[in-house]
This record gives structure tokens, sequence and C-alpha cells, in this order.
């Protein structure tokens, strides 16, 4: 018999809510990526935008599409992404995730950091989601735990996707396509896609070494996290190819990856 397909894993630099309906290179790599991915049973996401004291999973259904944002153009307040959920999955991970307390909830959905992108990705949705927060309370090294307890799912047809920044600072974008990229900010997007390039994992958990660059791109933790589950699920066997990368607005890094798609 073959051997189950194992489901890559993903972070995407999102950047703005508008890349959800607007169309350039970074939206085209996500369209390329679905188009490239194995057909997952089910999406787990982990978004910068759901950041709770403790660990929560979406237990919903049909789980609603949650404009997350203020003061953009009407039009991306008018996109729905229906994609069910997958209950069997949540109370799934209630029990694998040992000594890690995790409630099911039904009183969120996907938020814009997860459909945003699978709008391109996955413009079906017709593939089941649910979201896994981002414990505000746990240190970088829990998270990266975390996703190593999560790899398992992708033997079992599950894609993991990290959504979020490795450079989010929202108090310094500037609000031009033409804005430049602070040094700082280039420097530590680079330095951690060094790390990334040779599976040196451990630098990017103890990020905050760093220095003041990583002080300046990562102001607080949320955008950054996600992207440590996805290394967490790496196997020992596998590489991390880049999708896509740059700024948008200055400040918020794009970087993108994708995880054993090649191995």
């Amino acid at each position: 018999m073959s051997q189950p397909t194992r489901i890559p894993a993903v972070f995407i630099g999102h950047g703005s809510p508008m890349n959800a309906i607007g169309t350039n290179d970074w939206t085209a790599a996500w369209q390329a990526l679905g188009r490239a991915l194995p057909r997952p049973r089910t999406i787990l996401a982990i978004s910068a935008h759901w950041y709770t004291r403790g660990s929560l999973v979406t237990g919903n259904a049909l789980p609603p599409t949650i404009h997350d944002f203020g003061g953009f153009p009407a039009e991306l307040y008018q996109v729905r992404y229906d994609a069910p959920g997958d209950p069997a999955l949540a109370t799934q991970l209630v029990e694998r995730l040992q000594g890690i307390p995790v409630t099911v909830r039904d009183d969120w959905g996907l938020d814009h950091g997860t459909w945003s992108v699978l709008v391109h990705v996955f413009p079906n949705a017709d593939i089941p989601v649910v979201q896994l927060s981002v414990d505000a309370t746990r240190p970088a090294a829990f998270h990266y735990a975390l996703g190593q307890q999560l790899a398992s799912l992708r033997d079992e047809g599950v894609l993991l996707l990290g959504s979020g920044g490795v450079v989010h600072n929202l108090a310094r974008v500037v609000w031009s396509p033409a804005a430049a990229v602070p040094d700082w900010a280039a420097s530590f997007d680079a330095q951690v896609r060094a790390h990334v390039a040779s599976a040196d994992h451990q630098p990017l958990v103890d990020y905050h070494t760093f220095g003041e660059a990583a002080r300046l791109s990562v102001p607080t933790a949320e955008h950054y996290l996600p992207l440590l589950y996805v290394l967490g699920a790496q196997q020992p066997d596998e590489r991390a190819d880049f999708l896509c990368g740059g700024f948008d607005l200055g400040t918020i890094s794009m970087t993108s990856l994708v995880v054993g798609a090649g191995r």
C-alpha cells in the first residue's frame, strides 16, 4: 500500500487586509501555492488575530467570517469565506494536546488573518477550517513546542497554516506602496530567513537576542509567533522553501514559506 501523503505546513505573511481583494505578486504566490498543495482534509489555522489568554479552538460547524478591522473600503466588508468547520478535529485537539488545557469555543470564527489568505489559496471555501488561538500568556518556546505536538496532524491530512508577519510594526508604517524599508526591518527579516533556510530554529525561538532590530520588528509577539508553530512542525527530512517576500507599507514583512513541499 502507498504511504499517506504528508501535508506541508505553511506560514504566510498576510500583510494588509486589502490583500484579500487585491491582485499583486503576493496574492499570485498564494494562488500558486493552492494549486501546488495536495488537497488537505482540514486546515488548522493559527492566526495572529486570535490572541487570547489560554489556548482556544473553534468548534463551529459553520464558522462565521469575522471582519476584525475598521476604516477599510466597503468592498472588503462584503467578503465572506463560508468554509465549514471541523468540530471533530476541535475535540481531537483537546484530547491529544496532553498537558495543555484547550477550550473549544463557538464565539469566534475565521478572522482576516485566516480568510484574507484562504480566499486566494483555496477560493472555493470547500475545505473545513479550524482556528487555534495564540496564547498570549506563554513564551515563544511554548508555541514552538506546540507546533511539534501538532506535527503528526500533517500525516492525517491536516494543513497547518500560520498567518502573521515576521516584521509587523504598525506604529511605523508609511501609507504608501513605495514606502522605504528601514534598515532594522530589513535586517531582522533577513536574519529570520537565514535561520529558516538552514533549519536553525533555536535562534528564532530566542528572537529577542537579535537586539534592537527584534524589538522594533516584533513590538508585540502575536504576528511573529505563528511562524514558530510551522517551524515546530518541520521534520528532519524536510526543507523550508520561500513563497514570497518583500514588505508592505515599509514595516510589514510579507515573507511566506512552505515546509515539506519538496522534503
